[in-house]
């Protein structure tokens, strides 16, 4: 059986609430779409508003949830940006269960040697210490809910360091430092902390980085979804610290029969 494929009820989230970084693209923006389709309000953050609002339109049409987006540069955002937007969110919903840290850039590859401090600090701002900063934020009113779930999207070079991928690998051997860390301090909370490794999915982030590659051998994130609706469920309430490859199933699967 693949996780991928996993069964999971259409009300699986109904009466969360979700925030979802990087939102209106990609993973992001699938993620958004699924959560909504599966019961959950959404909070939509991202840095462009007409992005975020395609996301918008598409979720007002499922005609069952409520919505609120935040456009915002990470890159330029302060600590007061992310405690506004979960004051906001206090005030609409009056509560947080699950947040999605998703937003990353990809930098520029090119060895390690030509990594230039700009680069360098725009990638960790966006991919590190928003996630930080927005969790900082968060993590008062998750404390509030009776299950809530923090999931980082994660990537293959946040695991093995792989040559000329120097900024972006870097950051995402911090994402999962800071969700191990997480992990560990909410370990006797309501609040579980996990994060998730995608693999080869269908992006621009992906083209980006493989301009040759032909995007229609890749999958589309919504076949991922699976997981991602798994771990933001009250199903996984016994899955902590882990990092999961959600195109490895097996080893995901074992963690299910064995919770």
């Amino acid at each position: 059986m693949l996780i991928m494929n996993y069964s999971i009820s259409v009300n699986a989230l109904k009466d969360k609430v979700i925030l979802v970084t990087g939102a209106g693209d990609g993973i992001g923006k699938q993620a958004a779409l699924s959560f909504a389709k599966h019961g959950a309000s959404v909070i939509l953050l991202g840095r462009t508003l007409t992005k975020l609002k395609k996301t918008y339109n598409e979720i007002k049409l499922l005609g069952k949830t409520r919505i609120i987006l935040f456009p915002l540069d990470m890159k330029e955002a302060s600590k007061q940006n992310y405690l506004d937007i979960i004051k906001i969110t206090k005030k609409k919903f009056g509560r947080l269960d699950g947040l999605l840290n998703n937003a990353s850039v990809l930098g520029k590859l090119g060895p390690f040697l030509d990594i230039t401090e700009n680069i360098y600090d725009e990638v960790m701002k966006i991919n590190v210490k928003s996630q930080l900063l927005l969790t900082q934020a968060a993590l008062p009113l998750l404390y509030k809910s009776t299950d809530a779930s923090i999931i980082f999207t994660s990537s293959s070079v946040g695991c093995k360091g792989r040559a000329f991928w120097g900024s972006y690998s870097i950051s995402k051997f911090a994402t999962e430092g800071m969700m191990q860390i997480l992990a560990d301090e909410l370990s006797n909370t309501t609040i579980r902390v996990n994060a998730i490794n995608p693999g080869r999915i269908r992006t621009k982030m992906r083209a980006k980085a493989f301009p040759l590659e032909d995007p229609e051998l890749l999958k589309k994130p919504k076949n991922i979804m699976s997981l991602y609706l798994y771990l933001m469920s009250n199903q996984s309430k016994q899955i902590n610290g882990q990092c999961i490859e959600a195109q490895s199933n097996k080893h995901f699967f074992n963690m299910i029969q064995e919770s």
